[in-house]
């Protein structure tokens, strides 16, 4: 059986939207018509590409497989035909990939900006630790620090340099005594942050005389949120690590107490990455106009901790 093409754009709609309602909807269909065409290609295709819910639509691992493959070609071809016909408003729908420690991005004035600035497209932002090649993973664009992005992607900057931070309650540190050396934290309450949830508890990183080295810190209590670990330090649980805005709000108030800071330098900060490409479609160049001018506007540095 010959595949019909035109159904290849539906079944990527029915996949970011998981809803065969809402794929209608943003396809000017039935909810009818959506559903028949995906028979149609699972039918063409010989294997299925959906389970089918009352209320939702689940990819199969075939269906999976489908989506990544066509992700990439599809946002390249939607681009050609947008600027050959001259269509240059940005529209469209935009999956980005961000470590939770991007607290400024994901504070929110970044994105709601955006989304004001934009209304024709639609923003999907998925917080994760885990690293991974974004464009296999169907992603348009990452956030990360900079020393982490790979040297083929285009890094724009969302922020200036970084430090990160050892911080505790006034009340810990009264009762506890204050570190004067990292080695000193083997010996404290510490908070500890876990990027993946089979993984170890993340080393604190120090430099001592320009040299880095990291501290096996041995947590009583750990977590892969970054707002529990920031909660439970404000309770007086213990010392916890993280970057400067993530506690700057704190500190201002006198909440918590930074410590060991000469041995915490600056480190280059986060960035929109996303992968070369020689013309970048509208909603991408959008995307990158808008972190180059919050970042000229100094809007992206002032910190949305709450």
């Amino acid at each position: 059986m010959s595949m019909d093409l035109n159904l290849l754009p539906m079944f990527a709609t029915v996949a970011e939207t998981r809803n065969f309602q809402a794929a209608a909807d943003r396809l000017g269909l039935t909810r009818s018509a959506v559903s028949q065409g995906i028979k149609r290609l699972e039918q063409s295709c010989g294997v299925q590409l959906v389970h089918r819910t009352t209320r939702a639509v689940a990819l199969t691992e075939a269906g999976e497989r489908l989506h990544l493959s066509l992700n990439q070609p599809l946002d390249a071809i939607a681009g050609a035909l947008e600027r050959a016909a001259g269509d240059l408003t940005p529209r469209g729908h935009i999956k980005i990939a961000a470590t939770s420690i991007a607290e400024r991005f994901l504070s929110g004035p970044f994105v709601a900006e955006f989304a004001r600035l934009h209304p024709n497209i639609t923003i999907d932002v998925t917080v994760t630790d885990e690293e991974f090649d974004i464009v296999a993973s169907g992603f348009d664009a990452g956030v990360r620090l900079g020393e982490v992005i790979e040297k083929d992607m285009i890094a724009v900057p969302l922020t200036g340099d970084q430090r990160e931070m050892v911080v505790a309650t006034p009340e810990y540190l009264d009762r506890f005594g204050r570190p004067t050396q990292p080695e000193d934290l083997l010996h404290h309450r510490c908070i500890g942050w876990r990027p993946q949830h089979r993984g170890e508890p993340y080393n604190w990183e120090f430099a001592r005389n320009g040299k880095p080295f990291d501290i096996a810190v041995q947590p009583q209590i750990t977590s892969n949120d970054l707002r529990f670990l920031l909660r439970a330090a404000l309770a007086g649980a213990g010392l916890t690590f993280a970057t400067e805005e993530t506690f700057r709000t704190y500190i201002r108030r006198g909440q918590l107490v930074p410590v060991l800071e000469k041995f915490l330098p600056p480190f280059p900060g986060f960035h929109l990455f996303f992968p070369h490409r020689t013309d970048l479609s509208p909603k991408m160049r959008a995307l990158v106009d808008h972190a180059r001018a919050q970042r000229r506007n100094g809007t992206a540095d002032s910190s949305g901790a709450p």
